[in-house]
């Protein structure tokens, strides 16, 4: 099976209903979606494209729409009510997570806290209590997101995603094909399993 590169970011829903699908898939297909933290926003600016959540009459066909998907899927899902949601800590701590080894639960309870709690994620404090009550030292942990090395990091990650056409999340690439959504999940599945 081809491999599969997941380009995503907390602050898309959109990303957080193809993350619920992809876990599915993984299990059972007994394969490894690679998870590719970028800056949404970043590739936004690159691409000089407003996010559909940020024009409102968009938005309020999103939410519409999204309520839609999570119920065809039976997925929970509640639109951020603090929305939009700033992730740009948040997806620097998915770079440490993912070096110390624990992004996919990091990812999964990140998601869970955005768009099925609701939480407020922009509020640094509740960002470190949700951190301690993942039995992660807070302290440690926040100090590594203004690491240089992590800032870097996640903007050359964002930078070289918009290199390959990446212009939104959620983006899979298969081989040397791209699809964007995850209304194309099928179609991703599909080109992995040629």
């Amino acid at each position: 099976m081809k491999k599969i590169d997941f380009y995503f970011d907390i602050s898309s829903p959109y990303s957080y209903l193809a993350h619920e699908q992809i876990k599915r898939f993984e299990k059972e297909n007994k394969i490894k979606v690679n998870y590719m933290p970028i800056l949404l926003g970043g590739i936004h600016q690159l691409a000089n494209i407003t996010a559909p959540g940020l024009n409102p009459s968009r938005a309020k066909h999103m939410i519409k729409d999204l309520k839609i998907c999570a119920d065809w899927f039976k997925v929970k899902f509640q639109f951020n009510r603090y929305f939009p949601l700033k992730t740009v800590n948040i997806m620097r701590g998915a770079l440490v997570a993912e070096k110390e080894g624990f992004l996919i639960n990091y990812v999964d309870q990140f998601y869970k806290a955005a768009w099925v709690d609701s939480l407020n994620l922009n509020d640094g404090k509740i960002l470190e209590r949700f951190i301690k009550n993942m039995d992660i030292n807070p302290k440690s942990f926040i100090e590594k997101l203004s690491d240089q090395k992590i800032k870097d990091d996640l903007k050359t990650k964002t930078s070289n995603a918009f290199k390959k056409g990446v212009f939104g999340a959620p983006t899979f690439i298969v081989g040397s094909k791209m699809f964007f959504g995850q209304d194309r999940l099928e179609f991703v599945f599909r080109e992995a399993k040629k």
